[in-house]
């Protein structure tokens, strides 16, 4: 959409200018770093795009914007320390281009970077901006730990699964959309549309991710295919496999991800295989339509104009049938 790619450019623009260098450098290089890795921005996007949608002047959201990416990347820091991870969209982490007490530091400050942001607002503004803030930023944190626990734990039941995708991914989807629509001064009953059209979008979003993660095509994905397989993460189509399947299914996924078999091409193939005998991969997508649905329902309750609505209609729609 030619409409997201706008949005994309001045924030991108926004983002060249803004100068988060200072003493000391150590500190202030990673956080320039990994701001200029590039990404889809989409979180600042739908920032801009929800105070746009209310016919407010973008600019006046751009910082917003940019506290939602900084926080964003703030959390990629620390998940990239917790998942030892070499690669952040192909470019060295930040802890292991400097190291490990370096990425905890800065992404800290980042944080405090971004509740700082909110002070270009007049006090009305950034209260209620800090507010969201502090709510989903503690959210996320929540959201991270129970991902962590999952690891570990033999059940993990549908509803936990949900709760922790909405979390870790949807409440900063939600939050985004919110302070646009906070920025914008919309209605309070409008704000909190925004943020449940948003935080469904998002869980939607992360259903799809995990959906492609396994029968993504590998050509147009951008990272392994069976990724979660292979570190046996208890996704949505585990669990939906695991509750429809037959005992003998269920048996051989348990083993499967019990194991620690070399033989990486075998265990995604059979759990693949496994997956489309209980037909979870049928029930992801329609959960990935239910709330994508719920998130376009509550689109239609926002008081918008029917063009703005279908701009951020057509926005969801591209996230849904992406293969990225």
């Amino acid at each position: 959409m030619k409409v997201i790619e706008t949005y994309q450019k001045q924030f991108t623009e926004f983002l060249k200018s803004y100068n988060f260098s200072r003493e000391p450098e150590s500190l202030y290089k990673p956080i320039d770093y990994i701001l200029r890795l590039g990404g889809k921005r989409l979180r600042p996007v739908l920032t801009l795009m929800t105070t746009a949608c209310f016919n407010v002047d973008v600019n006046r959201a751009m910082s917003a914007a940019l506290a939602v990416e900084v926080f964003h990347n703030f959390s990629l820091i620390h998940d990239d320390i917790m998942d030892a991870a070499p690669l952040r969209r192909g470019k060295e982490t930040v802890h292991e281009k400097w190291d490990l007490n370096t990425g905890i530091l800065s992404g800290d400050a980042m944080l405090i970077k971004a509740y700082q942001l909110f002070e270009k607002y007049p006090p009305a503004t950034f209260r209620e901006l800090a507010k969201l803030f502090s709510k989903t930023a503690l959210e996320v944190c929540e959201g991270q730990q129970y991902d962590i626990d999952f690891e570990t734990r033999t059940k993990v039941s549908i509803n936990e699964y949900l709760k922790m995708i909405e979390y870790k991914t949807a409440v900063l989807v939600g939050a985004a959309m919110k302070m646009g629509a906070i920025v914008a001064n919309a209605s309070t009953e409008d704000q909190d549309r925004c943020y449940e059209f948003g935080k469904n979008l998002g869980i939607a979003f992360q259903l799809q991710d995990d959906y492609l993660d396994a029968f993504g095509n590998p050509e147009t994905f951008g990272k392994q295919v069976g990724g979660d397989i292979l570190e046996n993460k208890k996704t949505y189509l585990y669990l939906k496999a695991i509750e429809n399947g037959s005992p003998e299914i269920c048996s051989q996924l348990t083993q499967l991800f019990l194991s620690s078999s070399k033989n990486t091409d075998n265990k995604v193939s059979k759990t693949l295989e496994l997956y489309v005998k209980a037909e979870s991969n049928l029930a992801t997508k329609k959960a990935i339509s239910f709330y994508t649905k719920a998130a376009f329902d509550v689109l239609e309750k926002i008081n918008m104009s029917s063009s703005n609505k279908q701009m951020l209609k057509a926005f969801g729609m591209e996230l849904m049938t992406r293969d990225v």
